[in-house]
């Protein structure tokens, strides 16, 4: 009864229906940027090229709502990387087996990237598919060189169609989530006294985080704008205020209604045609303020007349400090890191499904490795299922349509303006149903891959192999999840946190001591060990059949190390801290290896005393919550 009613569960998941908003200009220039390339090709009387050309299209589709900055250097790379897809696809087709493993190799080396550098879109599945279809064109590796440019240029053109906005609203995704910042600070000081405060306090703990990230991958060295450097005095303010409210009004009375509203005005002065006349109002003081709501009312105003000021008063407060390329790779080069281990296995299945398709000699065999990737995309095992489902039952309508559309022979204008249509309806319902989107990216796929073929397939020949090979594919999508990766998250769960407790010892001791070394690195291992273990948590969170003892037992233990990262980076930034003695930081330590220990064993241990922080009560607070939680976790 229990199987059948999480089965259920799976199922009603898997076909629910979002109620995001429907990206109508993005899903317009996705099909521009698909179809436009194959009219050209028409046009110039090569529809093979056209097609080639609208390969470099699908670039467009890792096109997100991320600063401009970012999203140029990442479109660059996708675009490089599908025209080395469609060059290797092409020197690759006459050796399957060779196929075979590039394929897989390039699977897992987009997953590694995609998870490694937090990016958004579809990982994988695009550069499979690309590969895949390019082995599936006519064998002719003396034209590697142009396939391989023709979809550059489509690739460019999409570059540019992406890049477009940047004209009007150059810092759109830096203004929207400074504005949030402050939005969602309100709502937490509103919340104060509430049952909802935890709740309120995390989620603007999550949005300062979002925010950090937004504008650190937003920044250009060479080309700074007098608007960006005031939404980053902003969110450092946006910190300032946060550290304020939770070290001296968490159970406390309620905070003055205006100080909220406040922070809303800010936000709502953000969106002004000109934030400099708008920034003139007077935020609405409260009536009777004592000395703490005081000072959090002049920090608010100072940071609404931060809008005011010149670009040169305020440039020298921006400090923008990334993480290089090379410390994000190599810190997800770990035994432990569940990115890591993903990208292998989803490498491997690629590879295993390829062989198999090639070795059986499947028409078209493509089809097949490229359902393991799009189920295998899933990012949990619940997920995977979920994708297998949507998966499944949208491409056997879509493969239905495309036979339909197929047998029509159409040619000319009418497969460009299919590829359009077809494209730019999937970007519509993509952030609806992953189901309903493979309904119509199937048959556009599938027009794509075969228009140009001179096969003629009947309806029923078609429509039959298209499926069997779905079917092989999602089932052996299916196993990989299954087999290899569907207890390996929970398993790691009790050496990643134990391991991230003690980088965050080492970060206490560099910040309090008189230690004069570089604090970066110890704080670099830091971030890297608490994001693997959020990621290592949220795919523990979707595994089958799920460890629930510990996931209950590591969420509250996982929120509370957050919190002491969020505090422990703040305080970085503080430029006096007070220097604590060497028993003070032995008691630390102490401490922290003491709950390292018993959170990796789930072993009981005595509560051991903290020490004082002057001028720093949260931080001690927030460790005591920590050893807490886990030793009543394990009586």
């Amino acid at each position: 009864m229990g199987e059948t009613t999480k089965l259920s569960t799976i199922l009603m998941e898997a076909i629910k229906v979002n109620k995001k908003p429907f990206p109508w200009l993005k899903a317009f220039k996705a099909g521009v940027a698909a179809g436009l390339p194959v009219f050209i090709g028409i046009l110039f009387d090569n529809l093979q090229y056209g097609l080639i050309a609208g390969l470099g299209g699908f670039a467009f589709l890792y096109t997100f709502p991320i600063p401009y900055a970012q999203l140029a250097k990442k479109l660059t790379w996708v675009v490089l990387a599908i025209t080395a897809c469609v060059f290797l696809g092409t020197i690759a087709a006459p050796y399957p087996i060779a196929a075979a493993i590039l394929m897989g190799v390039i699977g897992a080396t987009a997953t590694f990237v995609f998870g490694a550098f937090r990016l958004i879109g579809p990982s994988a599945l695009f550069f499979v598919l690309i590969f895949a279809m390019t082995t599936g064109m006519p064998i002719a590796p003396e034209e590697a060189f142009i396939r391989a440019g023709l979809a550059f240029l489509g690739g460019v053109f999409s570059w540019l169609l992406a890049m477009s906005g940047w004209f009007f609203k150059p810092h759109a995704s830096e203004k929207n989530i400074v504005k949030r910042s402050y939005i969602e600070l309100a709502n937490f000081i509103d919340s104060i006294g509430t049952d909802k405060e935890i709740e309120f306090q995390y989620r603007v703990m999550a949005t300062l985080k979002e925010a950090e990230q937004t504008l650190v991958s937003g920044y250009i060295p060479w080309r700074t704008t007098n608007f960006y450097h005031h939404l980053y005095v902003l969110y450092n303010y946006s910190n300032k205020l946060f550290l304020q409210v939770v070290e001296h009004f968490i159970n406390q009375p309620k905070i003055p209604p205006e100080i909220g509203e406040s922070l809303r005005i800010i936000a709502r002065i953000l969106d002004s045609k000109s934030i400099q006349d708008a920034a003139i109002i007077q935020l609405p003081q409260p009536n009777d303020m004592d000395e703490k709501t005081a000072l959090l009312y002049k920090e608010i105003t100072e940071a609404k007349d931060s809008l005011l000021k010149s670009n040169n008063d305020i440039k020298e407060q921006v400090h923008i400090v990334s993480p290089s390329v090379k410390r994000v790779i190599l810190g997800e080069f770990d035994k432990n890191s569940i990115i890591f281990i993903n990208s292998l296995r989803f490498g491997a299945f690629t590879i295993l499904a390829a062989i198999i398709a090639y070795e059986f000699h499947f028409a078209r065999s493509f089809w097949i490795p490229l359902s393991c990737v799009a189920v295998m995309s899933g990012a949990t095992a619940v997920a995977t299922f979920h994708r297998a489902i949507q998966r499944s039952f949208g491409t056997i309508f879509g493969i239905i349509i495309a036979s339909l559309i197929l047998v029509l022979h159409p040619t000319g204008y009418t497969i460009a303006l299919l590829i359009f249509l077809l494209t730019f309806i999937t970007e519509l319902f993509i952030v609806k149903n992953y189901g309903l989107a493979a309904l119509f990216f199937t048959p556009n796929s599938l027009i794509m891959a075969e228009v140009a073929s001179v096969n003629n397939y009947s309806f029923s020949y078609f429509a039959s192999a298209r499926i069997i090979d779905v079917a092989i594919g999602v089932i052996i999508g299916l196993i990989g999840v299954w087999f290899v990766g569907r207890k390996s998250a929970s398993s790691r769960l009790p050496h990643l946190t134990s391991k991230t407790i003690r980088s965050q010892a080492q970060v206490l001791y560099a910040l309090f001591s008189n230690e004069t070394y570089s604090k970066s690195n110890k704080f670099n291992k830091m971030k890297t060990n608490i994001n693997n273990l959020k990621t290592v948590y949220d795919t523990a969170v979707g595994e089958i059949p799920k460890d629930k003892s510990a996931i209950k037992y590591y969420w509250p233990i996982i929120y509370t190390i957050q919190e002491l990262e969020f505090l422990l980076d703040k305080c970085s930034r503080l430029k006096k801290r007070p220097v604590l003695d060497d028993e003070v930081l032995a008691k630390y330590l102490l401490v922290f290896e003491s709950i390292a220990n018993a959170s990796e064993h789930r072993s009981h241990t005595s509560v051991k005393e903290i020490p004082k922080i002057e001028g720093y009560p949260r931080i001690k607070d927030t460790i005591e919550r920590l050893q807490k939680s886990i030793l009543s976790k394990n009586d």
